[in-house]
Formats: structure tokens, C-alpha cells, sequence
């Protein structure tokens, strides 16, 4: 008999409202929620293991769920008061799924590629920013992103939400300045770092041999540490009055002229 949770204060929906709202404990647990039906999609496309799905069958059908079983996981039905406290924006299908975090590590980084091109976000803070970034990665189809001295959970809900899924399909690295510049020279990657300070036209370079474009804050920009490891510091002409634009709209400009290069290939 399949199981089903009316009440907000069910012990295990109560668990699952903390897993949502705080970093912490999903952490702690290693797992995270995932709600709408093409995040779940591309969770199971990029191999993630699924321990539960919980539908609200006003929304997603019982057809639907019983699809699902055959990923050996529990379907849980649940009420319309259960589904609300659960989901976190307005317009989920209806399914709410319980998945289990991968580990993230530089050792963890799959590079298939012999001439791989990589996308490095120093210390990104905003979900909304983090979430961009990850879908300009999956636009370029890129071999990677490092996110290099994180600031943010990489599976807090607003970065699942903006990144639409990408999260899940995108080789994510997380890990120290430090340590992502080690690994780069380890494995001759040309470095280009994104900065003002004694850069260049980033137009005026080549991107055809392993590569990794380095991107920082609005605020801050990247570190001097990253201006000291590139190979070529570069930068993006600016016609206007400000002298910076948002990261994830810099990461495309400089991302799609690497791919319009390679493209010759």
C-alpha cells in the first residue's frame, strides 16, 4: 500500500521542511530537496540517487508517480497543506523529490575532454548569480565550472530554482582559490582572468588550448592572487558609464568567444 502524509506535523515532513530552509542540516544529512518535474528530470539524467518522491495528486497524476516506481524509491502522496509547506515557489507541478548530494571535490571533477575549457566563479554570494552562472556553463556546453571559495550551499533551493536544473547536469567543482589554481597549472590550462588591472582585450586572445576563464564578484572582483596565477589578465571594453556588468552576463561574452574559436577546430 502506497503511503500517504496529511499533516504539517508529520516527523518526517518536519524533517524535510528543515532539509529546504537550512543549509545545516542538509549538510549534515546529504541530502536536499528538489521540486518541478524537469529539475527532477535532469537530477536523474545527471545520475543523482532519488530515496523519495512525494506528489500531490491535484497536480501530478498517480500515473506519473507509479512511473517512478521503477527507480526503487518510496512515493509518498501527500495533502495540499503537506505540498505548500514543502514547496518553495508557486508554480511546482506538484512533485517534491528527497535526492542525495554528490561530493564535489577537485578530485571528484570529471574532465573528459583532451582540451577541456573550464568556467572559475570566485567567491560568487547571490543564489540568483550562482544559479546564471551554471546556466551560461550548460548554454556553452563547457567541461566544467570550480567555484572557488564558496559563499553559498550549492543545493540552497534558490540556486536549484534559478539555475533551472543546471546544477545537476554541470560538472561542479567546489573548492579553494588556492587549491583551483594548483590544479590548473598541474594540468597546463592557460588561465585568463577576468580583472581590469593590467588586463587586455579579452578578443584578443586564444582560447584554443585548454582553458580557464576566470570570473569574480561585481563588488570585489577576483583576488590578487588570480591576477598574479593568469596566464593573460583580461577584460571587456566598457561604451557606457559603469565599468562592470553582472558575472554571469561577463561569463557569456568571454565563454562564447572561446567557443566561436574552438569551432574552427
Amino acid at each position: 500500500m502506497r503511503k500517504s502524509i496529511s499533516s504539517v506535523q508529520n516527523t518526517f515532513i518536519k524533517q524535510l521542511v528543515l532539509l529546504k530552509e537550512k543549509s545545516r542540516q542538509r549538510k549534515k544529512s546529504g541530502q536536499f530537496l528538489i521540486e518541478g518535474k524537469r529539475e527532477l528530470s535532469l537530477a536523474i539524467k545527471g545520475g543523482y540517487t532519488i530515496e523519495s518522491l512525494l506528489f500531490y495528486p491535484d497536480l501530478f497524476s498517480e500515473s506519473e508517480a507509479e512511473a517512478m516506481s521503477s527507480y526503487n524509491i518510496d512515493i509518498i502522496e501527500i495533502s495540499k497543506d503537506v505540498f505548500q509547506k514543502l514547496a518553495h515557489r508557486d508554480t511546482t507541478e506538484g512533485v517534491i523529490a528527497v535526492v542525495n548530494s554528490k561530493i564535489h571535490t577537485l578530485e571528484n571533477l570529471k574532465l573528459t575532454s583532451k582540451n577541456p575549457l573550464i568556467l572559475v566563479a570566485e567567491a560568487p554570494e547571490k543564489p540568483g548569480n550562482i544559479g546564471a552562472l551554471l546556466r551560461t556553463a550548460d548554454a556553452a556546453n563547457v567541461d566544467a565550472i570550480i567555484i572557488a571559495n564558496p559563499k553559498s550551499d550549492l543545493y540552497n533551493p534558490n540556486i536549484i530554482r534559478s539555475s533551472v536544473g543546471c546544477v545537476f547536469t554541470t560538472e561542479i567543482a567546489m573548492t579553494t582559490s588556492e587549491e583551483a589554481i594548483v590544479f590548473l597549472k598541474k594540468y597546463n590550462f592557460n588561465i585568463f582572468s577576468a580583472i581590469l588591472q593590467e588586463s587586455e582585450p579579452y578578443y584578443t586572445q586564444n582560447y584554443i588550448l585548454p582553458t580557464a576563464i576566470v570570473v569574480g564578484t561585481e563588488a570585489t572582483g577576483l583576488s590578487e592572487q588570480w591576477r598574479e596565477a593568469a596566464t593573460k589578465n583580461i577584460s571587456i571594453p566598457m561604451q557606457g558609464e559603469i565599468d562592470s556588468m553582472n558575472v554571469s552576463v561577463a561569463a557569456g561574452i568571454l565563454i562564447f568567444e572561446a567557443k566561436r574559436q574552438r569551432n574552427f577546430l
